[in-house]
């Protein structure tokens, strides 16, 4: 399964970014190689901190992941 440290932050606001993101825009919390810049760190949202991966979302892959969430995404 792909690692927790890059899918859900393509779900959720951040607080890099006052207004949150509109589905499908990258979080600006992300590094080049999609790793969260503050994982771990105290600053992190705490949706962000429960959010439980699990393989039918995350995929295998970065793109999985993304690919699954868009289409989520657009069916609500």
């Amino acid at each position: 399964m792909w690692r927790v440290l890059y899918c859900p932050e393509y779900l959720f606001g951040d607080p890099g970014n006052a207004k949150g993101e509109a589905a499908g825009v990258r979080c600006v919390q992300l590094n080049e190689q999609n790793l969260c810049k503050i994982f771990g760190k105290p600053e992190r949202p705490a949706v962000c901190s429960q959010f439980k991966a699990c393989p039918s979302l995350c995929g295998q892959t970065s793109q999985q992941a993304l690919d699954n969430i868009t289409e989520l995404e657009s069916m609500t």
